[in-house]
Parts: structure tokens; C-alpha cells; sequence
């Protein structure tokens, strides 16, 4: 996920987003744990890609205060 399509992403659907790459975070860690993934990758990027949106849900939540 780029930043560009985090940022065109309204602050209410951030919450739900994170949720379905947590998700699939976890269903690919169950994955690895049976020896069935072979893009390990992928972990790596969906963790940085939830990272993102929390910064993201954080600077909008504080711009609303603000």
C-alpha cells in the first residue's frame, strides 16, 4: 500500500483496513507456521503497511482535535 492511497483513504476506513491486514497478517503467520508460505515477504510488508495506517490514523485523530 503506497502512501498516496493512504492518504486518499477517509479517516473512518482506516480502522476497518487495519483490521483486514491484521487478518491477513495473522492467517499468514498460521500459514508459515505449517510451511505453506513461500513469499515470507510478505509478512514483513503487511506489519509496515499496518504501521503506516496507524501513523495515519493517529495524525488524523489528532488534526481532529487540533
Amino acid at each position: 500500500m503506497t502512501p498516496k492511497e493512504i492518504r486518499e483513504l477517509a479517516p473512518a476506513e482506516l480502522p476497518t483496513k487495519i483490521r483486514e491486514l491484521r487478518e491477513q497478517l495473522l492467517q499468514l503467520k498460521l500459514r508459515k507456521q505449517t510451511g505453506q508460505v513461500e513469499k515470507t515477504h510478505e509478512l514483513r510488508s503487511l506489519r509496515k503497511d499496518i504501521a503506516r495506517l496507524e501513523t495515519a490514523l493517529t495524525a488524523s485523530k489528532k488534526k481532529a482535535a487540533a
